[in-house]
């Protein structure tokens, strides 16, 4: 199983951007204990973080050789649909994710126009909703084959 994990803007400041709200942990941190935890699931992960929708969007468009994507998509989610036209064909599960409670949030960040074309959507456990969305990733997928 390989799972591929999205980053949007401002994810790569992680750690020192308003950590009362995202946390002291950053982004690499995040990344080096996902990929420890994949392992001992037996899966593996590749990242990828980008400041530009277009570049997501790229990243998107050849996901072929993966089984499954978790995206936190950032301040995206809240407006862009041409990322959420990225997502839609997408025959692989997809989990969104946001360390803070968006619906906690000032108004414009109660609304993801990105999660219902996803198969589910984690928000407000900081960093651990990558944790999270990996172990449901995992039952997905294997309870799949079964």
């Amino acid at each position: 199983m390989k799972i591929l994990i999205i980053n949007g803007p401002n994810l790569n400041f992680l750690g020192r951007r308003n950590v009362h709200i995202y946390g002291h942990m950053t982004l690499d941190e995040i990344n080096s204990q996902l990929k420890m935890q994949a392992k001992e699931m037996g899966m593996e992960v590749e990242f990828f973080q980008s400041n530009h929708e277009g570049e997501i969007i790229d990243r998107l468009q050849s996901v072929d050789k993966f089984d499954g994507v978790i995206i936190n998509p950032g301040a995206l989610a809240h407006y862009s649909y041409s990322l959420r036209d990225a997502l839609e064909p997408l025959t692989i599960p997809v989990i969104e994710v946001h360390l803070s409670n968006i619906f906690a949030r000032e108004d414009f960040r109660c609304r993801s126009v990105t999660a219902p074309v996803c198969r589910g959507f984690l928000s407000g456990f900081g960093w651990q909703v990558y944790f999270f969305a990996l172990d449901i990733m995992f039952k997905l997928l294997t309870s799949k084959k079964k």
